[in-house]
This record gives C-alpha cells, sequence and structure tokens, in this order.
C-alpha cells in the first residue's frame, strides 16, 4: 500500500497509484468555506472548532483541522507563507480590510469579500510613472518566512502527506484587482506600457518570493500550485495569441523556478482554458485544478484524450450542480463518471471543482469521498 505523498507523486506523473489520491483542504482552492465546515463538524459529530486556520480572509476559507480530515481520505497537506509583518492587513471597521497591494476588500451581507477598490482603479487613465511611485510590498517581508521551513518541517514529519506550497495568487489575479477587472483587461490593448509594467512588479514579486520560500522550504516541498484565473463560462480569459505575447512569459518565469527546484506544478485555474493547456504544458505544468467541468469545452473525457499522455488533472467533481443540488447518489454517479473519464492509467487527483461552498450538504461532502474510496482503485 502506498503512503498518500507516494499515491500523489505516481499521479502526478501519470502512472497508475494503488487508488486515486484525493483532495480536501490540500490548496486554497480545494477546500470548505467556513459555513460548509462548519455544517460538515456538526454532521460528523465533531466539536466546533473555535478559532479555524484560514487560507485567506478574503474567501473564507479554512484549512481543515486534522480531526475532519481523519474521517476524509485526503493526501495532500498545504504549506503556506506566513502573513507580512512590515505592512499587515489593515481592518476598515467591521466588513472591509486594506491588504498590503493598496486593495480594499468589503464583504457583503457576511459573504465573500470582494475587491471594492485597487489603488490604480480610478477614473484617470494610469501611466506607468504611477507604478513608480507605488509603495510596493516588500517581497523579503520576515514575516513571509518566519517558520516556514520548520512548518514544513512539522507537517513532513506529521504524516506520510504530499506537501504542497501555496505562495498565493499571480500576476493578473493581482493585476485585476488592483486595477479593475474590466479596465485591467482594457488596458492589455489600450495601455500595454501600464499593462505590462504592472504585470512585471507583481511577477518580479513573486519570482523573488517563490525563490526563497524554495530556497527555505524546498527540503520538505513535494509539489507547488501557482493560480491565475485564465477562463472564463464560455472560453479563455484572453485570446490564446495575446496570453502568448503578454502573459505567458512572465508565467514561464514562475514556472522556471518550480522546474529548477525539481517539484511538479499544479496550476490552478478556473473556468474554460482548453485552449491554453499547450500553453500551460509548454512552460512545464504538470497538472491542472479545477477542471471546472460546467465551463465550455471542459469535457473530462475529451481532455484525457487530448492531453491525458502529457498532462495530469485535479478536480473535476461538479460544483455548479451536482455537490450542492443534487443527492447523494447522484453524486456518487458524478464521482464514477470523473473516475472512469480521467482516472484511466493515473494522471488524476479527486476532489471538487473549487471551494465547497456553504450550499453544499455534509452528506454530499461524504457521498463524493466514499465513492471515490469505493470506485477509485
Amino acid at each position: 500500500m502506498m503512503t498518500s505523498r507516494e499515491r500523489l507523486l505516481t499521479a502526478l506523473a501519470r502512472r497508475a497509484p494503488d487508488r486515486v489520491p484525493m483532495d480536501l483542504g490540500g490548496t486554497m482552492a480545494s477546500t470548505l468555506t467556513l459555513p460548509a465546515y462548519e455544517r460538515l463538524r456538526a454532521y460528523l459529530g465533531l466539536p466546533p472548532d473555535p478559532a479555524p486556520a484560514l487560507f485567506a480572509r478574503r474567501s473564507q476559507t479554512v484549512i481543515p483541522a486534522e480531526d475532519l480530515l481523519a474521517a476524509f481520505p485526503a493526501d495532500v497537506r498545504p504549506l503556506l507563507l506566513g502573513a507580512p509583518s512590515l505592512r499587515p492587513e489593515r481592518r476598515l471597521g467591521s466588513d472591509a480590510f486594506l491588504d498590503e497591494w493598496g486593495v480594499t476588500w468589503r464583504r457583503p451581507d457576511a459573504g465573500h469579500y470582494l475587491p471594492a477598490q485597487g489603488p490604480f482603479q480610478r477614473p484617470a487613465e494610469p501611466v506607468p510613472e504611477d507604478l513608480e511611485r507605488f509603495p510596493w510590498p516588500d517581497a523579503d517581508d520576515p514575516g513571509r518566512y518566519d517558520g516556514l521551513a520548520e512548518r514544513a518541517r512539522r507537517l513532513r514529519q506529521a504524516g506520510h502527506y504530499a506537501v504542497a506550497l501555496s505562495p498565493g495568487v499571480g500576476p493578473v489575479h493581482l493585476a485585476q484587482f488592483m486595477r479593475g477587472y474590466g479596465e485591467f483587461l482594457e488596458d492589455l490593448l489600450e495601455r500595454p506600457a501600464f499593462a505590462e509594467g504592472l504585470l512585471d512588479h507583481i511577477t518580479e514579486f513573486w519570482v523573488r518570493v517563490l525563490r526563497r520560500a524554495l530556497a527555505e522550504a524546498g527540503e520538505w516541498v513535494d509539489l507547488v500550485v501557482l493560480y491565475d484565473d485564465l477562463g472564463t463560462q464560455r472560453g479563455p480569459l484572453l485570446r490564446p495569441e495575446l496570453y502568448r505575447r503578454l502573459i505567458r512569459p512572465r508565467h514561464a518565469r514562475l514556472a522556471a523556478l518550480v522546474k529548477q527546484a525539481g517539484k511538479p506544478l499544479l496550476w490552478h485555474s478556473c473556468g474554460s482554458i482548453r485552449r491554453l493547456i499547450p500553453e500551460l504544458l509548454e512552460i512545464g505544468v504538470d497538472a491542472v485544478n479545477p477542471v471546472q467541468v460546467s465551463a465550455a469545452g471542459m469535457d473530462t473525457r475529451e481532455l484525457k484524450r487530448e492531453f491525458g499522455s502529457r498532462l495530469a488533472f485535479w478536480g473535476g467533481v461538479d460544483t455548479g450542480r451536482v455537490l450542492p443540488f443534487g443527492t447523494p447518489e447522484e453524486v456518487r454517479r458524478e464521482v464514477r463518471r470523473r473516475l472512469e473519464d480521467l482516472g484511466e492509467g493515473g494522471g488524476y487527483v479527486l476532489c471538487a471543482v473549487h471551494n465547497l461552498q456553504a450550499d453544499v450538504p455534509p452528506e454530499n461532502i461524504v457521498a463524493m469521498y466514499e465513492a471515490a474510496l469505493e470506485w477509485g482503485r
């Protein structure tokens, strides 16, 4: 019988493990929101968690406690950077905060926090000189790395799990937070000097952070997860040629650091990214998450046929309809379908398509993992 670490790395190498590896809380995009976590704990008869650890305040996503994970065959554990100490998040009342990137986040009706205002989101058109005047976060902020190596070592020694380093969201995401979603897309076409300068500043920050994090903790890290959304429900966020010219060179710099460290690279991107998968393969991506099956062109059988010899898949269990609105039996059928489509010969890590929200019944979460254990061998 394989250890969780062996099982996960075997699947990422597109070979068949003893059973399909599974994830719950191993990445920032494969966990539970706080309400879903609390409901699942109650359903399992576990006591309330008085101070759950969070991946991010803005998404209210939880790093599950080990007593909950004991009920599930989760093969991955997350390794996160620490909070910045030189410019920590600043509360702006009970339902808003300012992050180190100058982005104000607000929470309507106790839901998710949303980016309400970025430092370059204003009526006047930004210019490259604005970037030079901006007080950028410090990549060497000691808070990011305080205890990082020790946490990684403890994760490795605590069990036979795979350890996934998650530095944070990437250049496209952050550029949209700082400039505005629509505004940044316009900038790529109408103000390319500003848009590329913004991307370069963010990319340089993450290059420095990732290089240092791998130098300090890489000995105990099994894979790296990079996050940058490139898809919409209908297709890629950008034309492939625009991605290739403006975004891919920045992504390639980050991917190169991961590959130089000898680690598998898991790339998170929501939406319909099928047309961009060849680009991701060329920069060294080993697996994609969340495999948003409700988006155009993301049919799991076709993805496996077209890319399965070169790419692993992580996710795939539908959170758009089946998990929140289906019965446990429908969830079991959904799991069986994804296992049949993606699991043949290895190359598949099973979990939900993105984070489990408050509307997902806990019995459906249990049904998902029980079905995977039954049929994933």
